[in-house]
């Protein structure tokens, strides 16, 4: 019903939208395959093979000169198994008052902080649309009012966000859960009594000064990560877990410097919670080979180290380990690339590996291959869930 409910809402908007004369349509329109090779840990859960569409068309119209311009970004998707997984996103409904030393936003946004590879840890505006992919990176619209002041020494950008959006989870059906756990949301918890409704605020300053760039930022509310209690359904006592958002106060730092071929990334955060507070952080480096034997071709190779002073009482599987990667860039007119990494956990030995690349056919199709292994998973990791939740995953879209 409630997918039904928003599908018919962004039809309506389209619809309203198409008579505009003004502005620009683009987007794409996408189909994936995705494979499992191994079985499933619940019976409940498809096997194998799974089928989705996905669409992702973006209006843009701008007047004043370009001093203003509204923006709107609707995401839609069809699962073939799981109900859960279709479902209708407003990534961006924005109007933006701009001017030489402020900019107004007003509406929906995605707003990405962080400069590492392995995980962003300083990025915290928005929620994490988790029935999209496990990588964490896909997000849901955030609603919020957000202020940037531009001056010569940086530019700050106040943050007031309204209404709070919980996590997207793959349905009882769907594949990528923890041990096959359902995570039943209909008993979501909050912290706050206002839940939802909590009206959360942030704060960045980013500047750059010769090869740094640097970002400062404080977020205050409802936490985008939520904690999972046990407990069983109302109907029929089913073991299941409840997502529980609480209340923090973190405090974020992100620096880039860039030396030549060399990259240096930095992340750290600190964190106060309920069980009070802790400091995680990601750092490393990016070192890349241009014009690799004399071709166009350039390869960057990555690495960083992962760290979190919870340990093993935290709610990351990221607490002391270490990512390597290479990233082969072929600069040719497909825009062929290729990103292959591991992430190895330096105590248990757990270790997780990853293989994406990409590549233009002719002016308006892109084809994309993506295989994720997770391999010799302890069973006192939090990874442990996704044993057996190896996947390749196959899309093609179309880029209108």
């Amino acid at each position: 019903m409630r997918f039904k409910r928003n599908f018919i809402y962004s039809i309506t908007i389209l619809g309203l939208i198409s008579n505009v004369q003004a502005g620009e349509w683009s987007g794409y329109i996408a189909g994936e395959l995705r494979y499992f090779p191994e079985s499933p840990l619940s019976i409940d859960q498809y096997d194998h093979f799974n089928i989705a569409f996905s669409a992702e068309p973006e209006y843009h119209h701008e007047w004043d000169n370009g001093y203003q311009t509204f923006s709107f970004v609707p995401f839609i998707r069809f699962d073939q198994h799981d109900s859960e997984r279709s479902h209708f996103d407003i990534r961006e409904l924005t109007w933006l008052k701009a001017t030489r030393d402020w900019e107004l936003r007003v509406g929906i946004r995605k707003v990405f902080w962080g400069v590492t590879e392995s995980q962003h840890l300083v990025d915290i505006i928005n929620q994490t649309d988790l029935v999209e992919h496990p990588d964490t990176e896909e997000k849901l619209g955030q609603p919020m009012i957000n202020l940037a002041l531009i001056r010569d020494w940086g530019t700050v950008d106040l943050f007031l966000l309204p209404g709070f959006r919980e996590r997207t989870f793959p349905g009882k059906k769907g594949r990528l859960l923890s041990g096959g756990i359902p995570i039943d949301t209909e008993q979501t918890r909050y912290e706050s009594g206002a839940e939802e409704k909590h009206i959360d605020w942030a704060m960045r300053w980013e500047h750059s000064l010769g090869d740094w760039d640097i970002g400062l930022s404080h977020f205050s509310g409802t936490s985008r990560d939520p904690r999972f209690l046990p407990s069983t359904t109302d109907k029929t006592d089913k073991f299941v877990l409840i997502p529980y958002y609480e209340q923090i106060d973190q405090t974020g730092v992100d620096l880039q410097i860039t030396k030549e071929n060399t990259l240096w990334k930095f992340e750290m955060i600190s964190r106060d919670e309920q069980e009070g507070r802790f400091t995680a952080l990601t750092g490393g480096f990016e070192y890349t080979f241009v014009g690799i034997f004399e071709t166009d071709a350039d390869v960057g190779i990555l690495t960083e180290y992962l760290f979190d002073d919870r340990h093993n009482n935290g709610a990351t599987p990221f607490e002391n380990d270490i990512m390597l990667g290479m990233r082969l860039t072929l600069n040719d007119a497909q825009s062929t690339e290729f990103l292959a990494g591991a992430v190895l956990d330096i105590e248990s030995n757990a270790s997780f590996y990853l293989l994406e690349t990409s590549r233009r056919l002719g002016e308006r199709w892109k084809l994309s291959l993506e295989a994720y292994i997770y391999g010799n998973m302890p069973t006192d990791d939090l990874a442990y869930g996704f044993r057996n939740e190896d996947f390749i995953q196959l899309e093609l879209a179309w880029y209108f």
